[in-house]
């Protein structure tokens, strides 16, 4: 059985590739939705390849087990990583992540930014919500009631809780942090998700280090279920 190893790997991570992408949202935990058909057509083609690898295998008529080394056993333990992908799929950045990171903030100068859209509240993401706070010279946050959605994180100080997303790029090892300072609500438990209404509440100078982490004066926050598309994009 040695023989097919190879194929039996490649048709596990092919496997594993398209039960996250065909059979759910589970592959949104990783990279954008963009890339899902260049997903799907890996797994596709892994899974093809295997099947072609096993059968070329089958049809070589040689005393292998006789003549040939075919490497360490061990190397059946590359399975274990697509078995678990396959079965265990791993849950999508955390408050963990969050944490280690430094704060990162958009390369851009204090400047204007357009109007927002009528109504009360206004749905931002983080990032849009943070980029308003800190760099916007026309107040454009001022007086609006905000509706946002994140996990929870907690500060150093074990009383400040912020309201944090990860933006990613392309995947998730690309991940940046937005977080928002909520203020007037009790802390959830850290990693739930929550969605918070309030108003932006003005601290530090513009562009400063002191505008950030932006702050808000919450008026509800109500948990939530994680969102099948848990990250931000730009």
């Amino acid at each position: 059985m040695s023989r097919y190893g190879g194929p039996v790997l490649l048709c596990l991570v092919g496997a594993a590739v398209l039960r996250i992408t065909l059979f759910g949202d589970l592959y949104l935990r990783y990279v954008q939705a963009s890339l899902r058909p260049y997903l799907i057509t890996s797994g596709i083609a892994l899974i093809l390849l295997g099947l072609t690898t096993a059968v070329l295998k089958s049809l070589t008529v040689q005393d292998e087990d006789h003549h040939h080394n075919h490497g360490p056993r061990i190397a059946w333990l590359l399975t274990l990583p697509a078995l678990a992908l396959l079965l265990f799929p791993p849950p999508a950045l955390g408050s963990y992540s969050a944490e280690r990171e430094a704060a990162q903030r958009a390369a851009q100068g204090v400047g204007a930014f357009p109007a927002l859209p009528a109504g009360n509240p206004v749905p931002l993401t983080l990032a849009e919500f943070s980029s308003r706070a800190i760099y916007d010279s026309g107040r454009s946050l001022t007086g609006r009631t905000v509706r946002m959605t994140g996990f929870v994180t907690s500060g150093s100080d074990g009383g400040t809780w912020y309201l944090t997303r990860l933006m990613v790029t392309c995947c998730a090892a690309d991940a940046t942090t937005s977080k928002v300072e909520i203020r007037g609500e009790d802390a959830p438990l850290t990693d739930t998700w929550v969605t918070v209404t309030g108003i932006w509440h003005p601290k530090g100078r513009l562009g400063s280090d002191a505008a950030w982490p932006p702050v808000l004066d919450a008026k509800s926050a109500h948990t939530v279920r994680q969102p099948s598309d848990p990250y931000e994009t730009p």
